[in-house]
């Protein structure tokens, strides 16, 4: 045993190359082949697909974030693309096995792992795409309200009335019922006014419009109304309407605006504004009692 192991082993340079030589040798063209056809294949697909990415979208007329986000993409497909190709050109089966298992776990583990911040990527894709809002629109959403401040592919940063910055996860505001009062290029304004039913109805409406008519921002178009909204049980309730610009006027400040001056335009025509009240009927007795008896019995 001991001459066989004495044998096997080269005890000099050229037994060594004579052994190992073609063996590193077979290594090292491989390796070298392997770089050669990784570089050239990835630049030659990323300047293909990253291109093509760019015009298409480009061409399409989507915004320059998605585009860019789209030719990242388009880059780690090329990436990945070239690692395998140059894998198979090279005679790598094993590596080429190999890295698809570990390519295959890792993405499996990574998509448990971030599934909620996946989520809110591509909901954010979708609101940079469609967008339902955009910075400066105030939104309103799950009994929330705020200003857009920023919108980013993760989350979206609003600033509450109260001047409170809020983070949204953008998968909450993809899922959600969400309003967006200056969308569109009108929006009506609206109040409630109560008023007495000895009042004249016909005069009070008159007032409410003439009053909406003259507050900034109102537009002429439609014209104010304040048609009967209820039969209250302690007032006639007018609603009163007009229609703004919201990108030029702030809803809330027409609508204090409005109710001030309504009000005031009430006390001036003596109409009145009843606040609920309720009525109690019935008879009160009052006994006199003599005090100055007194029981005997119990006295004694």
């Amino acid at each position: 045993m001991y001459q066989l192991l004495q044998t096997g082993i080269p005890t000099s340079l050229d037994e060594v190359v004579a052994q190992y030589g073609p063996a590193i040798v077979s290594a090292l063209a491989t390796a070298v082949l392997f770089v050669l056809a990784f570089v050239v294949i990835y630049y030659v697909a990323r300047a293909i697909l990253v291109g093509a990415t760019r015009r298409s979208l480009t061409e399409r007329g989507f915004r320059t974030t998605i585009v860019g986000l789209a030719a990242s993409i388009a880059g780690i497909i090329a990436l990945f693309a070239a690692i395998a190709a140059a894998a198979t050109v090279a005679g790598s089966g094993t590596v080429l096995s190999a890295f698809a298992i570990l390519t295959g776990a890792l993405a499996l583990a990574i998509g448990f792992a971030l599934q909620d911040l996946i989520g809110n990527f591509v909901a954010g894709v979708f609101i940079i795409r469609d967008e339902p809002f955009r910075v400066g629109d105030v939104i309103s959403w799950n009994g929330n309200t705020g200003t857009v401040r920023d919108i980013q592919f993760r989350v979206t940063t609003l600033d509450t009335f109260d001047n409170e910055m809020v983070t949204v996860p953008n998968g909450q505001l993809a899922s959600a019922v969400l309003v967006n009062p200056g969308a569109n290029d009108t929006l009506r304004v609206t109040y409630d006014f109560g008023i007495s039913y000895d009042d004249d109805i016909r005069g009070a409406q008159a007032a409410i419009v003439d009053v909406a008519k003259g507050i900034e921002g109102a537009l002429t178009a439609p014209e104010p109304t304040a048609p009967v909204a209820d039969l209250a049980d302690s007032a006639v309730v007018l609603n009163g309407r007009l229609w703004i610009d919201p990108q030029e006027s702030s809803a809330g400040g027409v609508r204090a605006e409005l109710v001030q001056a309504v009000k005031e335009r009430f006390d001036a025509d003596g109409i009145s504004m009843p606040y609920p009240h309720t009525t109690v009927e019935g008879g009160i007795s009052v006994a006199e009692i003599d005090t100055g008896a007194v029981d005997r019995s119990v006295a004694d």
